[in-house]
């Protein structure tokens, strides 16, 4: 290398990423459970730590070569843009014409769609570690009691969901200590499990 040359590292966002998701779980998860009403206070944590955090996160991975984080990070900052969107639309932030003519089914849809974005990232999460695998279990278990409840209308999938975001809050907010503990210190600070490694490349 000579004078001229810089050497440009890019850090792991996993973790920024990952608080990220923890936060806007348990802000979200809080109205499903009923310890608070409304959407209104939801909708910040929605754009600026679901989606932006997770956006960040998928485009710095990006640059380090890592696919599973930028397919990851970027569909679900860009799944938490939309429901902040739909969420500011029925509250008719955009007007009232567009606010009553909504179905809330077709946001089920979207539900259904992410589901299997989650299931197959559950696949490849395989590879990663163990508590992070378990959190994705809980993402398509979030998912599936969102599409239940949306488009069904069964009140079971409203609990499912409800009790799914919650306990990704708290396994998210592991996960991120773990990612920020054990990459600044160098070693294994709190344990996250080894891969499965069921597929090998």
């Amino acid at each position: 290398m000579n004078n001229n040359e810089m050497k440009i590292t890019t850090v792991d966002p996993s973790a920024i990423g990952v608080f990220g998701l923890a936060m806007v779980t348990l802000v979200a998860s809080s109205q499903k459970m009923g310890w608070t009403s409304g959407v209104a206070y939801v909708i910040p944590w929605a754009i600026f730590l679901g989606a932006f955090a997770q956006i960040f996160a998928g485009l710095s991975d990006s640059k380090r070569n890592n696919l599973f984080g930028t397919t990851v990070f970027l569909g679900y900052g860009l799944f938490w843009l939309g429901v902040a969107m739909s969420w500011m639309i029925g509250s008719g932030v955009f007007g009232e014409t567009i606010m009553t003519n909504t179905d809330s089914t077709q946001l089920g849809f979207a539900f259904i769609g992410y589901f299997i974005f989650s299931v197959v990232a559950t696949i490849a999460s395989l590879n990663t570690n163990k508590a992070l695998f378990i959190d994705f279990i809980l993402i398509d278990t979030l998912f599936l009691g969102l599409s239940l409840s949306t488009v069904w209308g069964i009140e079971f999938g409203h609990t499912l969901a409800a009790y799914s975001e919650f306990a990704i809050s708290i396994l998210s907010f592991y996960i991120f200590a773990a990612n920020f503990l054990n990459g600044h210190y160098g070693k294994i600070i709190l344990p996250v499990g080894k891969p499965f490694n069921v597929f090998t490349k």
